[in-house]
């Protein structure tokens, strides 16, 4: 287990705890049922995220969710804010992207090679796809070489062939997540309607959270609430983009493809770390 996934599996653990919890825990009482001591505790979780246990659980409140929309909210609502023009380079990390064309997304994939490889992240094991032009894929799981996120992946474009081949894609990813200079492409596989959403996503800076009904504005249908919600969670590409930023009007998280802990999780990493990036 390397260094990134050990962090993230005690973050997994200790938010178990929180969950369960009546009232805010101490830092000696989560240490105690992890098993550890408050000072390699307080240590491991200020190395993950950046801040202390105790100002994280506010962040993981359930009211954090409500929070984020009153003060983080980002609009959608110009064509021009959305940049559905094309590629474009973006705000908060080296990302550009190309869409597949939909004669060729109807194809399932046909003639399509696609190399995989499973990487370390911040949420731990993350399974990796990706064309010669950039990552098509990225699936959170609990342990590496997880079957079920390899066959959510590859049920995508099922006439693909997939090839095993980490090498191909190291450099875009270490670009991703380790966020360096370099430019990480993005080749969107996906239907018409879902990439228009995925672009909408791509839009919405880190630390900041938008809703199903704004990203419906944004591309032109208002009223196609529940189908944005749908293409939201058939985004491929985990975090990278960021459909962990979408939440629903009344606040509440809405789903999340690789499941709510590690959604509220992302958004309270990316949101106390932007705290810490922006304090004097």
């Amino acid at each position: 287990m390397t260094e990134n996934t050990y962090h993230y599996a005690v973050m997994a653990r200790a938010i178990d705890l929180i969950d369960q919890a009546d009232t805010p825990l101490t830092l000696d009482s989560l240490a105690t049922q992890m098993s550890m001591s408050p000072a390699h505790f307080q240590r491991l979780f200020s190395q993950w995220v950046g801040v202390s246990p105790k100002r994280y659980q506010q962040y993981l409140a359930l009211g954090h969710a409500k929070t984020l929309l009153r003060d983080r909210f980002t609009t959608l609502a110009t064509a021009d804010a959305v940049g559905l023009s094309g590629s474009g380079r973006l705000h908060d990390m080296f990302l550009t992207w190309e869409a597949m064309s939909p004669g060729d997304f109807a194809k399932g994939g046909a003639g399509l090679t696609i190399y995989y490889g499973w990487f370390d992240s911040p949420f731990g094991p993350t399974l990796v796809m990706g064309t010669d032009k950039g990552i098509c894929g990225a699936a959170f799981a609990e342990t590496p070489d997880d079957d079920a996120a390899y066959a959510d992946l590859q049920s995508r474009w099922p006439k693909a062939t997939f090839t095993h081949n980490p090498d191909h894609l190291k450099p875009w990813v270490t670009a991703a997540f380790d966020r360096t200079d370099q430019t990480t492409p993005l080749h969107l596989i996906g239907a018409p309607f879902q990439i228009k959403v995925w672009e909408a996503l791509l839009q919405i800076p880190t630390g900041q959270v938008t809703t199903y009904s704004e990203i419906a504005g944004a591309i032109g249908t208002p009223k196609a609430v529940r189908a944005v919600g749908t293409a939201v969670g058939r985004n491929p590409i985990s975090w990278l983009i960021p459909c962990h930023r979408a939440l629903r009007k009344s606040g509440e998280l809405g789903g999340y493809h690789w499941g709510l802990p590690r959604k509220r999780a992302m958004l309270a990493w990316e949101a106390a770390r932007q705290d810490v990036a922006s304090s004097p």
